[in-house]
């Protein structure tokens, strides 16, 4: 298995292959996230004025067993880029989110309020707080596409 998921196909009836949507946390997943962003026109709107990079630490719990980070590049309603990052990579953001699995799942499930989350410390920010607060509308509309995206998550 590569990195913490492998890309999963099944054979249907007519024994060709067909993906099944995307697992979080995986590389396809990000990908598809990506071009979800770029392709979202609420998204678009309501971000034309974001200007700014994000690392999300995610610690392992449940049936995550290792840490996870991964890279957004969000500037003005698209993403211009998208990867894992190494541990120990020195990739640094203007807002860097850490989290357990357990809380990231349950934001991607809509079981956690994001909002709740960072305020109760759930999902913890460094970054300018400020600026997050002045644009919730870009944070829960960033929410709701990594929401849409997320189909299957890692022990589901």
């Amino acid at each position: 298995m590569a990195g913490p998921i492998a890309r999963i196909a099944y054979n249907c009836c007519s024994h060709q292959e067909k993906p099944m949507p995307s697992i979080f946390p995986s590389e396809e997943w990000l990908i598809e996230l990506k071009d979800y962003i770029n392709q979202d026109e609420k998204y678009a709107h309501i971000a034309r004025n974001w200007e700014g990079d994000l690392i999300f630490h995610i610690e392992p719990t449940g049936a995550l067993v290792e840490p996870l980070c991964f890279y957004l590049d969000l500037w003005h309603g698209k993403c211009r880029s998208i990867r894992m990052v190494p541990a120990g990579d020195p990739t640094e953001a203007a807002f860097d989110l850490t989290a357990s699995y357990e809380n990231i799942v349950k934001v991607l499930k809509g079981k956690l309020d994001p909002m709740q989350a960072m305020l109760t410390r759930k999902l913890g920010v460094k970054g300018s707080m400020p600026y997050m607060m002045r644009n919730v509308p870009t944070v829960l509309e960033f929410v709701r596409c990594v929401q849409d995206v997320t189909d299957k998550v890692l022990g589901d």
